[in-house]
């Protein structure tokens, strides 16, 4: 018999659809409190699966600027009771829209909209997000430990796994899921030598007053809007606030690899972010200009572009150490899906474990891998198509038949997660 047909025979067996209750797993430990690792400790708790989570910071993370979360991402925070306190607070907006260098309409992208999706786009601060994740996580009584700092996997076996902090102290789970970001701790037990590839690109953004633009809706000038310049990158700009009063602003740019006290530095020369924020503003319309020609240092942020390489496993061998979202997979910004696939990751996740019965977790894992794997490489895809209709095509060619067709994105953002996963369950039986 082969690995899968062994893998297909275990599921059928142990992985009933509630025709017998599977044996529950007994408790699983998530490192990272971001927003993958609150999120998945409320789906978790909605199947009454016990966890504990664990960051190594000392207080609920207030870092990073605003995020994009489109429907199938609110689909799932809304099946968590999260979407209703969050709703009020984001800046809602159902397409991105993309402008040529001389400032005219170019092309546009659908990222949400009530009456096809379900959802509008949202776009809200991280840590408004964060705020509330921890606020509900509290309320539904799950323990979370901050200043417990992850170290290193100590051993794992077929029923639980034991790992190290940096104090030196010691707990165990019967599973342990590294929610812990593209910098991931917890994958350097599945992949001691990997170590994430910097793209050689980074990424600096301010906030500024919408008022500042001098430009509206009304007046026929959509938002969020990237200004194409082939010679100097794309500018974005991108309002927030649930009123829309303030606009992220930012650009990109190529750059060598720094250690760590580098990019801090580097971050902290304020008047050298707002410098290359403004360098060439006189190459782009006057709506860049006016956006950079007041800027408060204190809302800049830099972030360097790492990516993780295809990985062959997101699991251990037995199971018991699992890793998702940016530890697992690296997603291009392109189609705005990083952090929505990663909430895709961890509800998709917390129903695999609650279907199936603890002592065959990893066979579990396996087809979960596989499903997920296959909605990520899609995006993947998009994301190719979607860079490919934004590059400058050479002079004189013809744009290539079906460019200019709008995206067709109910495969994207009106998936139904529970009958997803048991499709992928059935498929393997």
């Amino acid at each position: 018999m082969s690995l899968l047909s062994s893998i297909q025979t275990t599921l059928s067996a142990h992985c009933p659809f509630k025709k017998s209750k599977p044996a529950p797993v007994e408790n699983i430990a998530i490192i990272g409190a971001g927003l993958s690792g609150l999120t998945l400790a409320l789906a978790l708790h909605q199947h009454s699966i016990p966890c504990t989570i664990y960051e190594a910071r000392s207080a609920p993370l207030n870092i990073g600027g605003a995020i994009m979360l489109s429907p199938n991402a609110l689909r799932i925070l809304d099946h968590l009771g999260v979407y209703d306190r969050i709703r009020a607070e984001g800046y809602a907006f159902d397409k991105l829209y993309f402008r040529s260098p001389a400032d005219q309409p170019l092309d546009e992208y659908a990222f949400g909209g009530e009456a096809e999706y379900g959802y509008r786009g949202m776009r809200i601060y991280r840590h408004v997000l964060i705020r509330e994740l921890s606020a509900m996580v509290g309320e539904a009584g799950i323990p979370v430990h901050y200043h417990r700092k992850f170290v290193r996997v100590v051993s794992e076996t077929d029923a639980h796994v034991t790992w190290e902090f940096e104090d030196g102290t010691t707990a165990s789970a019967a599973c342990l899921v590294g929610a812990d970001g593209i910098h991931s701790r917890v994958r350097k037990y599945l992949y001691p030598e990997l170590e994430p590839k910097f793209t050689n690109a980074m990424g600096v953004t301010a906030a500024v007053p919408t008022a500042q633009l001098q430009v509206s809706a009304a007046g026929g000038y959509d938002l969020p809007v990237t200004i194409m310049n082939k010679q100097h990158g794309a500018f974005v700009i991108a309002p927030q606030q649930r009123d829309g009063s303030e606009v992220l602003i930012g650009r990109q740019k190529r750059a060598p690899e720094l250690d760590q006290e580098g990019w801090k530095r580097l971050m902290g020369d304020k008047e050298w972010c707002v410098d290359f924020l403004r360098q060439g503003a006189a190459d782009f319309p006057e709506v860049v200009q006016r956006a950079v020609s007041e800027i408060s240092p204190d809302t800049i942020n830099l972030w360097p572009f790492y990516v993780v390489p295809k990985l062959d496993s997101w699991s251990s061998a037995r199971g018991r150490v699992v890793i998702l979202g940016d530890a697992a997979h690296a997603i291009p910004p392109s189609a705005g899906q990083g952090i929505n696939q990663a909430f895709e990751d961890v509800y998709t996740y917390a129903l695999i474990v609650a279907k199936c019965d603890r002592d065959f977790v990893e066979q579990a894992l396996k087809i979960w891998q596989r499903g997920r794997q296959e909605r990520v490489d899609k995006v993947l895809a998009l994301n190719a198509q979607i860079d490919k209709r934004r590059m400058p095509r050479p002079a004189g060619q013809e744009d290539a038949e079906g460019d200019d067709k709008p995206f067709e994105l109910g495969w994207l953002y009106k998936p139904d997660f529970d009958e997803m996963v048991n499709e992928w369950l059935r498929t393997s039986s």
